[in-house]
């Protein structure tokens, strides 16, 4: 019951314009079939097999978001049904993810993943690299590929001062970006711990496991 109230609370908070991705990593089926039932349809996985598992016995008008790091020998599993991947920090991945879509007729919405955080163990790109890749000339012959915008997570710090200096300076490069004619609607950013922060800082899809599902069950 927990779950229903938890969207319900949070739903609340958010301002229209802002996309949620209930993320429910190592969370059995019945938990998301609640959030399901309570009007939830985006859900985002870090591993590929048990996003595979979860889709084959959940309902099909669910949007499957990939927001772990990609591996991409694995991108082929999940390539006939992923909505979006979020964390694209290569061209080499774009191109694997162009190849598997292919397969399967489809197009499959990516964000490219910024490094904004301190951590070393953060993933993504710099900014030069993101702007090296939209004005590649390699990336107009992926036709089923889309970027759709950028992500990013910030730094694990109780420090919300850095944490907004963080998502600002995203949210500077993704107007940047769509300054120059890119056309990049999704800014993805924020997460359970950091997603006000992250909206009054621009983000318009926020990732929100643990306030909506409860404390995460860890697979070894």
């Amino acid at each position: 019951m927990f779950i229903k109230e938890n969207l319900i609370k949070l739903n609340k908070q958010l301002p229209k314009h802002v996309s949620l991705v209930a993320v429910s990593k190592t969370k059995p089926v019945t938990d998301i079939q609640e959030a399901y039932d309570e009007g939830q349809r985006i859900f985002g996985e870090n591993r590929i097999q048990e996003m595979v598992n979860k889709y084959n016995v959940l309902p099909k008008d669910i949007e499957w978001h990939m927001i772990g790091h990609l591996q991409r020998n694995k991108i082929k599993y999940m390539a006939h049904f992923v909505d979006m991947i979020h964390g694209v920090d290569s061209l080499k991945t774009l191109q694997e993810i162009d190849k598997q879509a292919k397969k399967h007729q489809r197009i499959i919405k990516c964000l490219l993943q910024v490094k904004i955080a301190k951590e070393e163990t953060k993933f993504g790109m710099d900014a030069e690299s993101i702007r090296s890749i939209l004005k590649s000339e390699l990336l107009e012959g992926l036709t089923h590929v889309k970027i759709e915008g950028l992500m990013g997570m910030a730094s694990f710090t109780s420090d919300m001062l850095e944490v907004s200096k963080e998502f600002s300076s995203l949210k500077s490069l993704f107007d940047e970006l769509n300054e120059d004619g890119h056309q990049l609607p999704v800014l993805s950013m924020g997460m359970s711990g950091d997603y006000m922060t992250a909206i009054e800082q621009g983000s318009n899809m926020i990732r929100v496991g643990s306030a909506i599902f409860g404390l995460r069950n860890y697979i070894a």
